[in-house]
């Protein structure tokens, strides 16, 4: 079974600057916590000693009873609902296609565009947007692949719109 790290992807996701440099943090350390013995099974052998969001958290329990082994189609409403989940943003996006997802989330959610536009380069957390001739797809990037309604190790196979991060 593949491990599902949506909890560090969105804990970067509030902490991550939209600037240049993506590496830059803005996470509110004095909020944060670490791990039960129990919730490390969820983020994985390397989250021992580390500090996480407690949304990020939640969040993880909730992707991890959601995600599907296999493309259900409904990547974008996936998405939205982990966002909305965590604590992220405070309402459900109202855009219908995936490939809308960038810009709805920079006009009414303040997230911000990186200037990368390779998805492995993509911060753990960042939102990538990707285009095509249909809906086009989204998914957040984790630290061991990516995820919308199902979990990949693989970039979707299509071109990048936008990665997006919202700054703490």
């Amino acid at each position: 079974m593949m491990k599902f790290h949506l909890p560090i992807l969105l804990a970067v996701l509030l902490s991550t600057a939209a600037v240049a440099s993506a590496d830059e943090s803005l996470l509110d350390k004095s909020k944060t916590r670490e791990l039960s013995t129990g919730e490390q099974g969820m983020f994985g052998p390397k989250s021992h000693g580390l500090h996480y969001d407690p949304r990020m958290i939640r969040a993880a329990q909730i992707a991890r009873q959601r995600a599907h082994p296999h493309m259900t189609w409904h990547c974008w409403a996936y998405v939205k609902d982990a966002l909305v989940a965590a604590d992220v943003i405070k309402s459900r996006p109202t855009s219908a296609w995936a490939r809308e997802a960038g810009d709805e989330l920079t006009r009414n959610y303040g997230f911000k565009e990186l200037s990368i536009k390779n998805p492995y380069k993509a911060p753990v957390g960042a939102v990538i947007v990707y285009g095509g001739p249909d809906a086009g797809h989204v998914e957040i990037r984790t630290e061991s692949g990516f995820v919308s309604d199902f979990v990949s190790p693989s970039a979707y196979p299509r071109p990048v719109i936008g990665i997006y991060v919202k700054p703490a």
